[in-house]
């Protein structure tokens, strides 16, 4: 065998994880090829009872095959430096995962090969590479040591090389050799020396485990020969992975050759465009030409307008002319399988059953007459007309009411496809109104791309939180809604990535919102707005008993055997649990009360199945919200107001104390810029009628006045208690209380006169949960009163006023409070 120590330079024969094709390198020497009698030697030598193991991440080693490796971990740089000072034996083995930087037993393969160091080079990048020689085969037992290097305890690997059929053998060796030789043919980059190198190999092994070592393998599939005990298997599985090899040459060879023949003045973009067709034709996949083809098909079942049809013809034409290879393509590809996929002309039957309707209708909410009035007369013009323009609804109340879910009810219905899109922190008009598809990463508008999902031209389409679309450099989405919204315009609604017209007008629109104030008047003014106010609290109960307490059962896993709540026990937590105009809070209270029996059925502790007032207690505490029940202490300049809030009515209490000094007036209570004003229209209107409020005009100049609202840290503000502070006032100066159980609402100008106020029926529903017996309103606001059920209204009193000296003659009473105050 050659003293490879003596040669001037490495003369290299493989290269790591390489194909057969990169054996050779220009500046390599042929190493004298392994003879059988090479192989005897190797064989007479002993495997070492312990060898340093050395992981390779990427490669496999065998016996006889010369490798360069380069090391860059610590460990297997000490390990090089150790063994070249030694006897330059080690252990090298293939990693199971090459990302693993410290690899244990369990993450490399127990099978390797005893190395021998022929050359240790230091490279400029800091990395050390070295050439080693295969001998035999190992299997390790046991690791005896991690630091500073893997060693272990080995036992030799013995290869079977018994044949039971002598011919066939030798026929499998030649055909390994054929096949190499022909892999060589069919690569015309590899040189000659490559074809004398197999040919002259003498040894049967070393013919395996040099073609295994080059074949462009797997590290898994190359350890899976390595692991062959048996010649012959080892050498069948390399022949069937040198086949494979083989026929993905000779096809890339036959791609080419196709193509060559095709080849014209396009020279290179011609010459891919049509490998790539040949690819794809011996995959067996569809070329352009049918995918364009397959398209224009679709095209002609479509039911759109002679514009639409015209474009996406010339469209299509434009995409037939482009090369694939184009970043154009796909674009423009995208865009006509969006105008394909979208629901021209395709609209679901509406169902006109009005009886159907109402029971869905009254099915999913409890009350709500106005909006299922208005859905059920939607319903009966198109039932008589047979075809009308959707109306644009918008929702408007607090949250909770069933804004958002009276959507889905209205689709079931109408028999038509239900589609949501939240509009709550939109900031991009493009989100409406699309990009243009010569952008990088065009989409079109949400609007388009729902309708798409849909499948349908007519859907009830939810547009949740429109008070809530923001404004940015980017846009305002607000204005881009205005042609939506439009009965008038969006029948031709253009979408930016679309850039053709489409029909909204079959679309039933249904917007919700909880201030209307946020809206643009615009935007408003294209709606039919319906106001879904909150709810009494025998309406709440009802809504518990017939939808909350059922759903929480089900979503808990239970059944009604197993919680039975109570009319007096929901109640219950209507009032001392929840303060809100819905019911989202409600059944987050129920939820609870439903989990303790849960809990209960899952501990299998006992429990009472009717749950009792006092169980209510115990289950959610004590109950807290007592803010709405009526305060009367006889004391004067205490008034009791009503007021809006963005979640529903609620009553207020203003208050009013005088103390000695010049006059002036104090405000507190976390108010905001209108009831400021209000109170100091108030205090001066108190000081031009004086004689008539029967006050002493030297008291208006010694006593200071200060007003004060309650709940300090909740912002007050609105032209709601423009009244309250005057009465309040009224009341202090001529220390007469007001009446018990009396609320009022409403605006004063300079003059004494009464200004109607909104929010009438939430603030009548807070009047009724505190127990209010009579309410002083704005003459005007009277057509607001009988807008409301006359459920609402019962046991209630109400007082229609144009002045303020009715104000006074209605709620502030003719005698003085106990102990009332001495002024001069």
């Amino acid at each position: 065998m050659t003293d490879i120590k003596k040669m001037s330079k490495p003369k290299v024969l493989h290269m790591d994880n390489l194909s057969l094709q990169n054996m050779l390198n220009e500046d390599s020497e042929l190493i004298p090829l392994m003879t059988p009698e090479d192989e005897e030697i190797i064989n007479k030598e002993s495997v070492p009872e312990t060898l340093s193991i050395l992981p390779l991440r990427n490669t496999v080693l065998f016996p006889g095959v010369v490798i360069p490796i380069t090391a860059g971990r610590d460990k297997s740089i000490q390990l090089i430096k150790d063994a070249n000072k030694g006897d330059k034996v080690i252990g090298v083995v293939a990693q199971k995962n090459e990302d693993v930087e410290e690899p244990g037993l369990k993450d490399i393969h127990t099978t390797g090969v005893v190395a021998q160091i022929l050359r240790v080079l230091k490279m400029p990048d800091g990395n050390t590479t070295v050439i080693i020689q295969g001998k035999k085969r190992f299997q390790i037992e046991n690791v005896i040591q991690d630091e500073p290097y893997l060693k272990a305890t080995v036992k030799e690997a013995v290869d079977d090389k018994t044949v039971d059929d002598e011919k066939e053998f030798r026929a499998i060796i030649d055909s390994i050799k054929e096949q190499a030789l022909e892999v060589i043919k069919e690569n015309p980059m590899l040189p000659s020396e490559a074809s004398f190198a197999i040919k002259n190999i003498q040894s049967d092994s070393f013919l395996v485990n040099f073609i295994s070592s080059n074949m462009d393998l797997s590290v898994a599939q190359k350890q899976l020969i390595l692991e062959k005990d048996n010649l012959k298997e080892r050498a069948l599985l390399a022949l069937k992975n040198l086949n494979k090899e083989l026929q993905k040459l000779q096809l890339r060879n036959d791609i080419q050759s196709k193509t060559r023949e095709d080849l014209d003045q396009q020279q290179r973009e011609y010459y891919l465009n049509q490998q790539l067709k040949t690819i794809q034709e011996e995959l067996g996949g569809v070329s352009n030409d049918e995918e364009l083809e397959e398209m224009r098909q679709k095209a002609i079942t479509k039911k759109w307008t002679k514009e639409v049809g015209d474009t996406f013809v010339k469209e299509l034409s434009r995409l037939k002319r482009m090369n694939p290879q184009a970043a154009e393509y796909g674009v423009q590809r995208s865009y006509l399988e969006l105008m394909l996929e979208l629901p021209w002309g395709e609209y679901t039957k509406d169902k006109f059953d009005l009886k159907r309707a109402v029971k869905i209708l009254d099915r999913d909410h409890f009350g709500l007459e106005k909006v299922k009035e208005r859905i059920i007369e939607h319903l009966a013009v198109l039932k008589l007309k047979g075809d009308m323009k959707s109306p644009i609804i918008c929702l408007y109340g607090p949250p909770g009411v069933g804004k958002t879910s009276l959507g889905k009810s209205v689709a079931e219905s109408l028999g038509r496809k239900y589609v949501r899109m939240s509009l709550g922190g939109l900031r991009d008009e493009a989100e409406i109104r699309g990009h243009r598809k010569t952008y990088i990463g065009a989409m079109p508008g949400r609007l388009i791309q729902n309708l798409k999902k849909a499948g349908s031209s007519n859907p009830v389409f939810v547009l949740d939180e429109i008070d809530k679309l923001g404004q940015s450099h980017q846009g305002d989405p607000s204005s881009a809604m205005l042609e939506v919204l439009d009965p008038e315009q969006n029948t031709e609604f253009y979408d930016n990535y679309l850039e053709v017209g489409y029909d909204l007008s079959k679309v039933l629109f249904i917007a919700t919102a909880n201030n209307l104030g946020e809206i643009p008047w615009a935007l408003r003014d294209r709606m039919e707005i319906i106001n879904v106010s909150g709810y009494t609290i025998e309406e709440k109960i009802e809504i518990a008993k017939r939808h909350l307490l059922p759903k929480q059962i089900k979503e808990h896993g239970l059944t009604s055997a197993h919680i039975k709540i109570g009319k007096p026990q929901l109640e219950k937590i209507v009032e001392g649990y929840t303060r809100e105009s819905g019911v989202r809070g409600l059944e987050k209270q129920i939820a609870k009360v439903v989990r303790f029996a849960a809990k209960s059925i899952a501990l299998e502790e006992e429990y009472d199945v009717k749950i009792s007032s006092e169980m209510i207690e115990t289950i959610l505490g004590a109950p807290r919200l007592e803010r709405d029940k009526y305060e009367n202490n006889g004391v004067a300049g205490v008034v009791t107001g009503l007021a809006w809030t963005q979640v529903g009515g609620d009553i207020l209490f203003i208050e009013s104390i005088l103390s000695k000094g010049k006059g002036t007036l104090t405000i507190t209570g976390n108010l905001g810029k209108v009831m400021k004003e209000s109170a100091t229209i108030a205090m001066e209107y108190i000081k031009a009628n004086a004689d008539e409020f029967g006050i002493d005009g030297d008291i208006l100049n010694k006593y200071n006045v200060h007003i004060h609202v309650p709940e300090g840290a909740t912002p007050k503000d609105g032209p709601s208690a423009g009244i309250t502070m005057l009465t309040s006032l009224v009341s202090l100066y001529t220390q007469r209380r007001v009446k018990s159980n009396l609320a009022m609402t409403g605006e004063i100008t300079l003059r004494g006169k009464v200004l109607p106020v909104g929010g009438i029926k939430e603030k009548i529903l807070a009047a009724k949960r505190a127990n209010i017996k009579e309410i002083i309103l704005c003459i005007d606001n009277k057509k607001d009163i009988e807008e409301i059920k006359e459920s609402y209204l019962k046991g209630l009193t109400f007082h229609y006023v144009s002045e303020m000296s009715e104000v006074i003659d209605l709620a502030v009473t003719k005698q003085k409070v106990k102990k009332a105050k001495k002024l001069v």
